[in-house]
């Protein structure tokens, strides 16, 4: 049988983040139960008035190898793992002179700190792989039944009020919850030792991917209510912004969020970006966030209601004013101001996202899950691989402006994906689809419902036209120029038929499919 309680008798401290460990020695100290420390953690909780049982004073044994080996011995790990329950165990114990320890408290050398910073040595990131301390939280949490271990400071408070409450003894369940805490933060630790050497070995994807994926969130539900949901993160992106007002992100927000971030990274001028589902249903450069956001809102006012919204700067007065009475779920920035926040909080359930310590994060490789099953592939972050013009027309200067700036949120549409632009303006969108021409007729219903002319706009479609029928649908609605990768074996057709309609053609050779 499991014991229920525990005696705290005998404690191992050995951390290196010390943050409260001597307030927590002395707590312990007062208790009655003895210290067994190491190094600068014995010198601290000395500090604090607490007698301390040098380790290499119980072990007998110094410590050696630049304190490599401290822990790493067999009258330690005894005394963590037997079984007190079994009198084999306790009297191999007793044999050898081994006393047990019933707490440990230890957290490890900081490594993924260390090999973040900047210049430092190979020799340095060896030096920050613990052995020691690992060790310790696994004997441990092995043997939880017996044994409390703490590696987060943040826990000794909890400690504190439950020994206190319980005269010096710890409940199974607290043993039970330290125990999986303990192995999340060893499976941590290896994964950023084991993914910096991927890394600096330079392999594309490895036989096996080790990523420690930390909660940042309990979502309040998934796609839809009856499904339960949250949120991780394993590298610094879009879940590290700040929420500054509103409810907390849903599942759909975040995806939304992340999509409009995406589109609004693309530009150096000031763009606003309207998603919808997932979907660009808006957007629009100009002189500054405001006017972008004007034009941006023509597009299809109707879906922007409702919708999440990125800018590539800092959102002031002006612009807060148009979206004052606008309903919005979320919108990202790269900073707001004082003044533009005072306007946008006057909705309480409108969630801003203060992205600007993320913005020009690095976006790491794509991960999705199919069943049990995870799909890896790198960030699609390029958008061109060589333009060329293969029509008898080219391009003007604005149809080019317009074409590059229709391509850039066409790569963010979902597949099959056109967007037809204007005066680098959205003015029609059709995502999604089965058939390529079907999102061409729905771009061309899109433009036609907000009563925007399409004549002398451009289209970017995401990936090329197998037929001419596409283009022969967007030239009858008034487009002149078009911009796709190429690469049909009908190649040719198309082209033709673009210099029969007297249409500008550009090939990027480079497909943006987003499923």
């Amino acid at each position: 049988m499991f014991e229920k309680q525990i005696d705290v008798k005998r404690a191992l401290i050995s951390v290196y983040n010390k943050d409260g460990v001597g307030e927590f020695a002395s707590f312990l100290h007062g208790l009655g139960v003895q210290i067994i420390s190491t190094g600068g953690t014995a010198a601290l909780i000395k500090k604090h008035g607490v007698p301390v049982v040098d380790v290499s004073d119980y072990t007998g044994f110094p410590e050696m190898l630049s304190g490599r080996v401290k822990t790493l011995h067999p009258k330690v790990h005894a005394g963590i793992l037997y079984r007190r329950q079994l009198s084999q165990d306790v009297s191999a114990i007793e044999k050898h002179g081994v006393s047990g320890i019933d707490l440990v408290v230890v957290n490890l050398y900081p490594f993924q700190e260390t090999v973040s910073k900047k210049g430092v040595t190979r020799e340095d990131v060896i030096e920050n792989i613990d052995i020691g301390g690992p060790a310790l939280l696994r004997a441990s949490a092995k043997n939880f039944e017996h044994v409390a271990v703490v590696c987060d400071p943040n826990d000794y408070s909890a400690l504190e009020k439950e020994l206190s409450e319980f005269n010096g003894r710890l409940s199974f369940e607290t043993r039970e919850k330290l125990m999986v805490k303990a192995f999340e933060h060893t499976a941590a630790y290896d994964a950023a030792i084991c993914t910096q050497f991927q890394n600096e070995q330079d392999v594309d994807f490895p036989s096996s991917a080790t990523r420690h994926l930390r909660k940042v969130a309990d979502l309040r539900y998934g796609e839809n209510p009856h499904q339960k949901a949250a949120l991780y993160s394993w590298k610094t992106g879009l879940a590290q912004a700040e929420l500054l007002s509103g409810k907390p992100m849903s599942y759909n927000n975040w995806l939304d969020a992340y999509s409009a971030y995406r589109i609004a990274r693309e530009f150096e001028d000031p763009v606003a970006v309207v998603v919808k589902h997932n979907n660009p249903c808006g957007g629009a450069q100009d002189e500054n966030l405001a006017s972008a956001l004007k034009k941006a809102l023509k597009a299809d006012p109707v879906s922007a209601f409702g919708g999440v919204y990125a800018f590539n700067g800092r959102v002031d007065a002006e612009t807060a004013e148009v979206l004052k009475d606008w309903f919005v779920e979320v919108i990202v920035a790269k900073d707001f101001d004082q003044t533009a926040l005072e306007i946008l909080v006057q909705k309480p359930n409108r969630r801003l996202l203060d992205a600007s310590n993320v913005w020009d994060a690095p976006l790491p490789r794509e991960l999705r899950s199919i069943g049990g099953s995870i799909l890896f592939q790198e960030t699609d972050d390029q958008l061109y691989q060589e333009v060329r013009t293969v029509s008898k027309r080219l391009p003007s200067a604005s149809e080019k402006d317009d074409l590059d700036f229709a391509w850039r949120f066409c790569k963010h549409a979902k597949s099959n994906a056109i967007v037809f632009a204007k005066d680098r303006q959205i003015v029609g969108v059709g995502a999604g689809q089965m058939s390529r021409v079907d999102s061409v007729k729905i771009a061309v219903m899109k433009a036609g419902e907000a009563k925007l002319s399409l004549q002398g706009a451009v289209m970017a479609s995401d990936a090329f036209f197998p037929f001419p029928d596409g283009i022969q649908l967007a030239a009858k609605a008034g487009i002149t120029a078009v911009m796709h990768p190429g690469g049909s074996l009908k190649d040719q057709n198309v082209i033709a038929e673009a210099d029969k309609l007297g249409l500008a053609m550009v090939f990027t050779g480079m497909r943006h499919f987003r499923h």
